[in-house]
């Protein structure tokens, strides 16, 4: 999720407006207990850890969770503290070089790939480094704050929410690499029982209007949201209920995954380069002719009734030409998103950390259940700039415009996204062989 920004005229310009998505309440009447609520959700994530579960790295992607609790840190400290705080002083003078992540401008970065063979600072001077950091912002808050440094605060809390949700996937995958497979938090839910079936919801061609629109909504939003456009659609179809585990197994089942012509090229490839890893989704593994795959709360059966979840692009792609479907454009999804009016599915806040039966909630309020929440959802479209997207000047300028190549969109947010951080025009990215992320695809077609 390396990739937004806020759209900072916006919040310059109406920043008493910016409201969480949530409709709570506005994040400048007091800033310090939204910035102390939304640092807070970091830490409490971290409680059933242990020491050794916070510095282990097991690819490229993947981040210690010590990194995350420090470049979190760093953020507020780099944009905000050192250039706004007078006579703040940096906790460390090399923190600058071990927690920035990609900010070319702001200076030299240690390796990503090495970033878990650092084992000083240690957690315990980590935490000691966010507490140090949020005593000096609190200063800052106290002194008050201009339009500039509240729209930084404001994409600040932002990125920590994305952190967060990345010190979930993170960890998922840290943890799925020990063969003991241990439990983050129990969970106990009962079998769902039989898969529910899906129909298809229709949307009338026309023109439609996309992206955040700054007169009328005063949600917070990136810029890569922005500018708000037109774009015309052809009558199209959406499935009511993303992807199940059930659809996978059918898929696996009639070979799937040894049938080139369902693939891309390129994933072919991959599946050819990998096939051990490449013959099902990321974490499953049949154990007694039972599909297993590894959760937050331990190794478990595969409930084919639940959202199908850790699936790339590419699969999502090859299992809906399989189904004689396709993917939807991001334009479709959000078009259907907006005309299905308020819709709510499993987040962060709920603390499971697995999609389980968001499509069918106890009180379905849409025609299109959890779009919003569960597991992000694949889209066709390739992430490029809407028409008139101008990255922003500096060092902030680099959250989104430098990847905008090879990159697909995905829509939704997923149940390690906090609910307050997700709206239908956020936009997600990543490349097509990702799975490690909570992501799965909704089908769509053609009318």
């Amino acid at each position: 999720m390396y990739g937004n920004i806020l759209n900072m005229t916006l919040m310059t310009e109406t920043p008493t407006d910016a409201r969480p998505v949530d409709g709570g309440t506005p994040p400048d009447t007091d800033f310090k207990t939204r910035y102390t609520t939304v640092r807070k959700a970091t830490t409490d994530f971290c409680e059933p850890l242990c020491p050794e579960d916070f510095v282990v790295q097991t690819m490229q992607d993947v981040s210690p969770t010590k990194w995350h609790l420090a470049h979190t840190s760093w953020f507020f400290e780099t944009f905000l503290l050192s250039p706004h705080l007078p006579g703040y002083r940096e906790k460390h003078p090399l923190y600058n070089y071990l927690f920035n992540s990609y900010y070319v401008s702001v200076g030299d970065r240690h390796c990503r790939i090495a970033r878990g063979n650092i084992s000083r600072p240690t957690v315990d001077e980590v935490f000691e480094y966010r507490r140090y950091v949020d005593e000096h912002m609190h200063r800052l808050i106290d002194a008050g704050l201009t339009d500039e440094t509240a729209a930084l605060v404001e994409l600040g809390l932002h990125h920590e929410q994305q952190h967060q949700e990345l010190m979930v996937t993170d960890l998922k995958h840290v943890l799925s690499a020990n063969p003991l497979y241990p439990v983050y938090r129990e969970l106990a839910d009962p079998p769902l029982g039989k898969p529910a079936p899906f129909s298809f919801v229709p949307f009338e061609e026309g023109v439609y209007p996309i992206g955040h629109h700054a007169e009328e909504d005063c949600r917070f939003c990136y810029d890569n949201e922005t500018p708000r456009h037109r774009v015309f659609l052809e009558p199209f179809a959406l499935a009511d209920r993303p992807l199940l585990n059930a659809d996978v197994i059918a898929f696996i089942e009639d070979g799937g995954y040894d049938t080139a012509n369902l693939w891309l090229s390129a994933a072919w490839a991959q599946i050819n380069a990998d096939p051990k890893d490449w013959k099902q989704p990321l974490y499953w593994d049949k154990v007694d002719g039972v599909w297993h795959h590894f959760t937050l709360h331990g190794f478990v059966p595969v409930d084919p009734a639940e959202i199908a979840c850790h699936l790339s692009y590419y699969e999502a792609d090859a299992i809906a030409r399989w189904m004689d479907y396709r993917l939807p454009t991001e334009f479709e999804w959000e078009v259907a998103c907006n005309q299905a009016g308020e819709m709510d599915g499993v987040f962060a806040d709920d603390k499971r950390f697995h999609p389980g039966r968001a499509p069918d909630l106890k009180s379905p309020i849409s025609n299109l259940k959890s779009a919003l929440g569960g597991v992000w959802e694949w889209t066709q479209s390739q992430y490029t700039a809407y028409p008139g997207y101008r990255s922003l000047p500096g060092a902030i300028g680099e959250y989104n415009g430098k990847f905008m190549a090879n990159q697909f969109v995905l829509r939704g947010g997923s149940c390690a996204t906090p609910r307050s951080h997700i709206r239908p025009t956020y936009r997600n990215f990543f490349p097509a062989d990702a799975r490690w992320q909570f992501s799965g695809a909704r089908l769509a077609k053609s009318l």
